[in-house]
């Protein structure tokens, strides 16, 4: 499964080019053209990634990623369209992609983020890429309760659903409490890659996962904002 790529792309000439750099990988692509044809086998079988368009026939990639975050919260997507807009990566992110790339992209990025992607899909499922277990982890701060092992997190006697990168950002905010990051940081840290123009990733990540650990996210009290600099994690936030 993690080896599996679906290409969602109605363009041809961009699904091959993709297809290739994914065999390069070694790994195995599917492709489908259109939406629905896309969210059925998405559905239906089971992928390390997603590669998303937006633009496709039938049904919208927004609609697709947001149907797949409700039926499989943990599926790893990333959107790949010419909508370049701030507004359109805003909303992708908001809706539940992990990532998000415009064409004309590099392909040598391309291939960067989805190796960053699937070492992510890995280590939910307990493997390095050597395949042994991982060491279990967990963070235990207050009525928080984070654990690697399971990919379980709880706060204050309620499990939270979060995808695989709401989690990645949650544990490494958490295993640093009260310091201060830059989104650059979390980028490189939890993203793994260094590009300028991505702050918007960050950013849209830390509003969803304020929408699932807050009391009032308007008024975050666990993951908090510094002005100027980026963000924390507030130790005191999660003492009941």
């Amino acid at each position: 499964m993690i080896n599996k790529v679906l290409v969602i792309e109605d363009d041809q000439d961009i699904a091959q080019l993709i297809t290739v750099q994914l065999h390069e990988l070694t790994l195995e692509a599917h492709h489908c053209d259109c939406g629905q044809s896309g969210l059925d086998a998405a559905l239906k079988n089971d992928y390390g990634l997603i590669i998303l368009d937006l633009m496709l026939p039938h049904i919208s990639g927004l609609d697709i990623c947001r149907e797949l975050r409700s039926k499989k919260p943990e599926q790893a997507i990333m959107i790949l369209t010419a909508k370049g807009s701030e507004t359109d990566r805003v909303l992708g992110l908001e809706l539940g992609a992990d990532d998000y790339m415009t064409k004309p992209f590099s392909v040598r990025e391309l291939q960067a983020r989805v190796r960053c992607q699937l070492r992510k899909v890995k280590l939910l499922q307990g493997l390095h890429e050597d395949t042994r277990p991982i060491e279990e982890t967990a963070v235990n701060i207050g009525d928080l309760q984070i654990d690697q092992s399971t990919h379980r997190t709880c706060l204050a006697g309620n499990n939270l659903e979060l995808t695989s990168t709401e989690f990645d950002l949650l544990l490494y905010l958490a295993s640093h409490p009260d310091q201060v990051f830059t989104r650059a940081q979390l980028l490189s840290s939890v993203w793994g890659y260094h590009h300028s123009g991505y702050e918007h990733t960050v950013n849209s990540h830390i509003n969803r996962l304020r929408n699932k650990l807050e009391k009032d996210a308007n008024h975050p009290e666990i993951v908090q904002t510094v002005w100027g600099v980026g963000y924390k994690f507030n130790r005191q936030g999660v003492f009941a």
